[in-house]
């Protein structure tokens, strides 16, 4: 049997109308540290959004039956949609989502660098554009990853990984701001470009890297291909890496999906796309990413991830659904994903791909259907979504 949800369509204000508008701009330079901005307020679980899953049916009219249609919700009108739940739409293969303090979502198009805002009001979904980043989209390339600066309430600042004519790449930028880049010289190739970002309980910066379509690369230490990366916020290798003058944490990759780390941030994951198989490893330092803790050999096509404390979410972008892996407190793997959002539960989005966590019960996905898919006339959108098991059974069929 299938986990299934009910759609939420009351999500709370906190996270679909965020007022902040990112006015404040920073500057590249040392002055940085001096100048006084006015704080973000702080994410928290207690201001996430507190879906009542799954009993609402999104009509008020009391449980719905499992696997019922909802029809209370009339399909997007052009870049109008109904659906509560988004937070942005009319974009373009949104590969990258992050949280912005506020609640509001930022949304990075991996065909064209542009980076929105994206917030749901009482007139409906917005989004603005912050910043239009150079890169080069082939060869799955383009802007993949998104993260806020540890520092982001004073600083303002985004770090995001890009595809570039001559390398992959992470740059940090702020609205009003050109891009600067930190860490340059990643391998680029006909194929795995892909990369992802987060930030660790340190206040450094994680890479996921692709091969270049170089196995040989992936498991070679002085290259940058195929790795998991820990710098600081300068690009430098981050203190307390188990090689000091070595940003490398592991290697082992091919196309990296997503980055993730528990609430906690006691333990860390990055998908992978390889050939003849999807997987999710645990991240342990100065260890290669040779054992996965889950694989996926009808390779859905794993992408962003989530970690709630009970399971790890991952976003799919070929069989459009959320795989909720259920973890024990150790870490190892305690049974078989359950699969939401797949088509036959009372709302699809489509294919998925970046992802970012709320709290313990809640993310913000981005869609990528105009990569491939159906797209409706609102993609491609940001969306808030439930990420924890219903209580009606789970596992796979």
């Amino acid at each position: 049997m299938r986990t299934r949800f009910r759609r939420n369509t009351g999500w709370p204000l906190a996270l679909l109308a965020g007022g902040l508008l990112l006015s404040s701009c920073a500057e590249f330079d040392d002055s940085v540290a001096g100048q006084t901005w006015e704080p973000a307020p702080k994410l928290t679980p207690e201001a996430g959004p507190q879906p009542q899953l799954p009993e609402a049916d999104g009509t008020g009219a009391g449980p719905a039956t499992p696997g019922t249609p909802q029809t209370s919700i009339p399909p997007p009108e052009g870049c109008t949609d109904f659906d509560q739940a988004v937070l942005g739409t009319c974009m373009d293969t949104v590969a990258a989502v992050a949280v912005l303090p506020d609640m509001s979502a930022l949304a990075g198009e991996r065909k064209s660098g542009k980076v929105f805002r994206t917030a749901r009001t009482q007139s409906g979904p917005t989004k603005e554009e912050l910043a239009t980043l150079t890169v080069q989209a082939a060869g799955d390339g383009g802007l993949t990853g998104l993260a806020l600066s540890p520092s982001y309430a004073e600083d303002r600042l985004v770090f995001a990984y890009v595809t570039t004519a001559t390398d992959n790449r992470v740059v940090r930028f702020a609205k009003g701001q050109p891009a600067k880049p930190i860490l340059t010289g990643i391998p680029k190739g006909p194929t795995g470009n892909r990369g992802a970002l987060a930030t660790d309980r340190t206040g450094a910066l994680l890479v996921a890297t692709g091969n270049a379509g170089d196995e040989r690369a992936a498991a070679d230490p002085n290259s940058l291909a195929g790795k998991v990366l820990r710098i600081d916020t300068t690009g430098n290798p981050a203190k307390g890496n188990p090689t000091p003058d070595s940003a490398v944490l592991a290697g082992g990759l091919h196309s990296p999906g997503g980055l993730c780390q528990s609430l906690d941030g006691s333990r860390r994951w990055v998908t992978d796309r390889g050939p003849g198989k999807d997987a999710i490893y645990r991240i342990e330092d100065g260890k290669p990413l040779s054992t996965p803790a889950w694989t996926w050999p009808d390779q859905p096509g794993v992408a962003g991830c989530a970690d709630t404390g009970t399971v790890v979410a991952l976003a799919t972008a070929q069989a459009g659904n959320v795989q909720l892996l259920p973890v024990s407190d150790d870490g190892s793997v305690g049974g078989e994903p359950a699969t939401i959002l797949d088509g036959e539960d009372t709302r699809s989005y489509g294919k998925l791909a970046g992802m970012a966590i709320v709290d313990e019960t809640t993310a913000v996905v981005g869609t990528v259907n105009k990569d491939g898919g159906e797209p409706v006339s609102s993609d491609d959108r940001t969306v808030v979504l439930p990420i924890q098991p219903s209580d009606r059974g789970g596992g796979r069929d």
